[in-house]
């Protein structure tokens, strides 16, 4: 006989603790389908993911506990692991980046995203500003966004000349296997999406007050210059696809099935193990008899107002 489902009376703590862990996840699947109300009236509108919702609850939490794992393994070995999200806008980098960090300590890994140079920084050495972003032992960095900026939307939008362009070329398959020589992993990922969902995802943002701050002026330009991005997307391939550090696409179409399949590559290409860890006591809780704790005023206190 199947298992009776535990009333309310029944439930433990260690139930609703359980739960809640989920609530963050589920919180924002439920954002992302916040306004698919008003996008349902769009004929072109794309069909729903195919893969099964309990079924990606499962497999998101099952990789996002060997991700703990592969953290472990990264702070016990003193590793540095590198890894670049490229992709068109709106192809669903942002968010694979969320469910990679969730669960992480946030000590040991950090999320990169850096703003346009300022006039200082256009004067340095074009490596410049990322190299102080990288790892020191022990740490995961993740750029959103990385210095393919100047083989992507810098040459598109006119903000480099086709000289810095061609030194760029010339020079990060070396500045790449630099990096990798000095012990860093580095794991680099386009996210692949196509020209109806990129419009697509585009809309939405549009129409949710949350998330217009993501559409900026060079996201609508982006939809304007489809066919250039693609020109250079393809000799960007061409040129920085190094055995060193290899290109990875994942496509993006399938928002749910893109953050599995990346997860799930990421974690085959690191040689993680287990590290044993020294077993974790609760220590008793020292009273004190002479202590009496003061009576604090109620205007310190944030008002409970649900």
């Amino acid at each position: 006989m199947p298992e009776r489902e535990p009333d309310a009376e029944e439930r433990s703590w260690v139930d609703e603790e359980l739960e809640d862990r989920l609530d963050e996840e589920l919180e924002m699947e439920l954002d992302d389908e916040r306004v698919l109300r008003e996008l349902r009236q769009i004929k072109s509108f794309r069909r729903e993911s195919t893969i099964d919702r309990r079924v990606y609850f499962r497999e998101l939490l099952r990789l996002q506990a060997r991700l703990v794992e592969l953290q472990d393994w990264v702070a016990y070995r003193g590793e540095k692991l590198v890894i670049l999200f490229e992709g068109r806008d709106a192809a669903g980098k942002g968010g694979v980046i969320k469910r990679i960090v969730q669960r992480l300590n946030p000590r040991h890994c950090r999320v990169v995203a850096l703003p346009a140079p300022t006039n200082r920084e256009k004067s340095q050495w074009y490596f410049q500003r990322y190299v102080q972003h990288l790892p020191a032992a022990g740490e995961i960095v993740l750029f959103d966004r990385s210095w393919y900026n100047r083989a992507g939307v810098e040459r598109v939008m006119g903000f480099a000349t086709q000289e810095q362009v061609e030194a760029f070329f010339r020079d990060v398959p070396e500045f790449e296997r630099m990096l990798t020589r000095s012990g860093i992993r580095l794991v680099k990922y386009w996210f692949s999406i196509t020209d109806q969902e990129q419009q697509l995802r585009f809309l939405m943002r549009i129409h949710d007050p949350l998330k217009q701050w993501k559409l900026s002026p060079m996201d609508l330009q982006s939809r304007a210059r489809w066919e250039q991005y693609t020109r250079v997307k393809e000799e960007m391939f061409d040129r920085t696809n190094i055995p060193e550090a290899p290109w990875y696409i994942v496509p993006g179409n399938d928002k749910k099935r893109a953050r599995l399949n990346c997860i799930h590559h990421l974690l085959q290409l690191v040689p993680y193990t287990d590290v044993q860890h020294e077993p974790v006591t609760l220590p008793d809780r020292v009273f004190n008899p002479d202590y009496e704790r003061k009576v604090l005023p109620d205007d310190l206190y944030v008002p409970c107002v649900y």
